[in-house]
């Protein structure tokens, strides 16, 4: 859901309806709706905006769809999110292309501005949130769970809030692997030959730049130095152990990929449906190179469905949502809240993979200063 990151995941054929009017621009009835009783949905900012939560939802309603991309349904829940919001609100959920990267989502705002099949909304690593709100993409909007998430987690006026995230983790399938890994410096021995791999390109996927982030911690970098975790997987590729196959439920079932650095909320959901499949799938936070990052949600400037757009928004910040997120054993952003509130799930807080330790996050600046020197060494570092 990159940003850096590429999306593994399978399509759920009911949920990734591509629509039918490519290259459309929005039309009357819809820009007619959007300013219906006064309130134009392109520019509110909250849903007081609009009278309320009933006027967002009758405002959506009328609208009655969504486009969405790069949302596969096995990534943090994503399919079931899509499901509950689809029967709650009776608005039809076009998913497309739902292994797409966070800069894949940026593309199509930009060369899909105007059109009906434009993004109404995105789920970005937070760099390409950044990034995107920088270019003036995103409308500002404020949920009314805004003031309860933490400063730091989102930009001030609402052009991009994280809502959830994760560790980068170790998966590994303990059936054809003995010993598995549970640190980077575990990853260069002779016995992974071949087998370490990530979940996409770093320069485009957000989990892949998690996990060369993590890698840097581990070994002597820090939020202002990533050059360590890119000389990390270049030992990994000169000693012949980065597997350059990009992890997804398919590879690991077919064997292609033994050993994978994702977030933990992916290697999590994927031992269950190993576990099916006659895999051993264990997970492990490395112990050298302990990394989280969220992911942010974005509203399109030019959405071709602005209330629909703001009422998922509100949907994703809901108690309701945050808990879907921890069902897919992602972490919300509104976990702290929820617990003390008394509306988190336990049974699902306490399933969440062990990890000792606070979670430290890099600043804006250290993100984009990170982006900038993957942008220039990744590709050198692995083809070289």
């Amino acid at each position: 859901m990159f940003t850096p990151r590429t999306r593994a995941a399978g399509v759920v054929a009911a949920l990734t309806l591509v629509t039918a009017a490519c290259g459309a621009a929005p039309s009357t009835q819809q820009t007619t709706q959007a300013s219906e009783g006064g309130v134009n949905a392109a520019t509110a900012t909250s849903a007081a905006d609009f009278g309320g939560m009933e006027k967002l939802v009758e405002a959506a309603k009328k609208e009655g769809n969504l486009h969405v991309i790069a949302l596969p349904p096995n990534w943090a829940n994503y399919g079931e999110i899509i499901e509950k919001f689809q029967a709650k609100y009776g608005i039809k959920i076009e998913s497309e292309t739902p292994d797409a990267a966070s800069a894949d989502e940026i593309n199509a705002v930009k060369t899909r501005k105007g059109q009906d099949r434009a993004p109404d909304v995105l789920d970005l690593g937070k760099s390409f949130a950044i990034s995107g709100a920088a270019e003036g993409l995103f409308a500002p909007y404020k949920v009314e769970a805004f003031d309860k998430i933490p400063e730091g987690q989102k930009e001030t006026t609402g052009l991009w809030v994280n809502d959830y995230g994760g560790y980068v983790s170790i998966g590994c399938d303990a059936k054809k692997i003995t010993n598995c890994p549970t640190s980077f410096a575990d990853l260069l021995k002779p016995e992974y030959k071949g087998k370490v791999a990530m979940n996409g390109n770093p320069t485009k996927a957000g989990s892949a730049f998690a996990g060369v982030y993590a890698a840097a911690l581990a070994n002597g970098g820090s939020f202002d130095d990533i050059q360590p975790g890119i000389d990390f997987f270049k030992k990994l590729k000169d000693a012949g152990n980065y597997n350059p196959v990009e992890t997804t439920p398919a590879t690991i079932e077919k064997g292609e990929t033994q050993i994978s650095i994702d977030w933990d909320y992916n290697n999590a959901a994927y031992a269950p449906q190993m576990t099916a499949k006659g895999i051993d799938w264990k997970v492990n936070i490395p112990s050298d190179g302990k990394y989280f990052e969220m992911y942010a949600q974005a509203i399109n400037k030019d959405a071709p469905h602005p209330a629909a757009a703001r009422l998922w928004q509100e949907y994703l910040y809901s108690a309701e949502g945050q808990n879907l997120f921890l069902k897919g054993f992602a972490r919300p952003v509104l976990l702290p809240t929820m617990t003390t509130e008394g509306t988190v799930d336990q049974a699902l807080a306490d399933a969440l993979p062990p990890v000792d330790g606070t979670p430290e996050f890099p600043s804006t600046e250290q993100q984009e200063a990170a982006k900038a020197k993957l942008a220039t060494g990744w590709d050198a570092a692995i083809s070289g």
